[in-house]
């Protein structure tokens, strides 16, 4: 449990929310159900063995975290998952209905111990091409490893193999609805499929160009433009399209534009290592970057 204001709210809540679920808890001192409701959660927090993360916000502290939340009652509690709310509650429910509002959303146990194995750390400068092989031989030495797999798909895609990649990702394809990593995956794949049907790249650029120079609300241009951008790896071009949107319209096209940036952060955030326990692993600039200013635009 932690703790948050004003302050750490963006690396302790939005960050940490695009890697593990958070769940934000809106107290006071003076509320007697909060103080109910409060030690159930942090007993929760230790029962689901890293599942999600408890963090605590002083509504009375913290007003204007309160009223970017629009919390109009306390206790409430807020879950988070990459970077936005998915759902909430008001009062002191019991640990019950706790767990089955938990369950609900969190990641199944198998699925969050394995990526427990793993810390995001910005891996050291290699030969691409070496790196390529080494998770081809993995995928093909265990064909089951769905997470030397997801790599490889990653891979295949930075070097801008799309085909191979969408053969390399069709074993992962009937699970990526379940999945956010998986649905990451598939979302950066159909849009650099959808871009191989566009015709000449620079010509199709252009059109889009000119749609928008005649409207700036044209969000199917500027996201057709953002498709665009990552089938030629123009990542940052392409995230910086897509926050167009997301200024204008958080929600648009049911979150097809906050997806999408997500799925860009995750397929260019540097292969996860094992690092000695202890260690703090180093942020990716550029990720780290990008991901502040879809923060800033989802509290906007």
């Amino acid at each position: 449990m932690i703790d948050v204001t004003l302050e750490n709210f963006e690396s302790e809540v939005i960050a940490a929310s695009m890697t593990q679920p958070v769940l934000v808890d809106f107290w006071a001192p003076w509320c007697g159900p909060c103080k109910a409701i409060g030690p159930i959660l942090e007993k929760l927090e230790i029962d689901y063995e890293g599942r999600f993360k408890l963090v605590k916000i002083n509504s009375d502290e913290e007003q204007q975290l309160g009223a970017a939340f629009g919390i109009r009652s306390i206790p409430t509690c807020i879950l988070l998952m990459n970077g936005q709310p998915v759902d909430g509650f008001m009062g002191a429910l019991p640990e019950g209905q706790l767990r089955q509002f938990l369950d609900k959303h969190l990641p199944p146990a198998d699925e969050a111990q394995a990526d427990e194995e793993f810390v995001e750390e910005k891996a050291a400068p290699a030969d691409a091409q070496s790196q390529l092989e080494k998770l081809q031989h993995a995928v093909a030495t265990n064909p089951s490893d769905d997470d030397a797999r997801s790599e490889y798909v990653k891979a295949l895609l930075l070097a801008g193999r799309v085909q191979d990649a969408k053969t390399a990702f069709a074993p992962l394809a009937p699970n990526a609805a379940g999945l956010r990593r998986l649905d990451l995956l598939q979302r950066a794949i159909d849009a650099m499929e959808f871009a191989a049907t566009q015709g000449d790249p620079a010509q199709a650029l252009a059109a889009q160009d000119a749609r928008i120079a005649a409207g700036k609300r044209d969000f199917e241009a500027r996201f057709t433009r953002a498709r665009l951008l990552v089938a030629q790896r123009r990542w940052t071009d392409a995230m910086d399209e897509l926050l167009e949107i997301l200024m204008r319209d958080k929600a648009w096209n049911e979150d097809a534009a906050r997806k999408l940036y997500i799925a860009i952060l995750e397929l260019i955030e540097p292969p996860r290592v094992k690092v000695a326990e202890g260690q703090i692993p180093p942020d990716d600039p550029t990720v780290a970057t990008y991901r502040r200013r879809l923060s800033s635009v989802v509290l906007s």
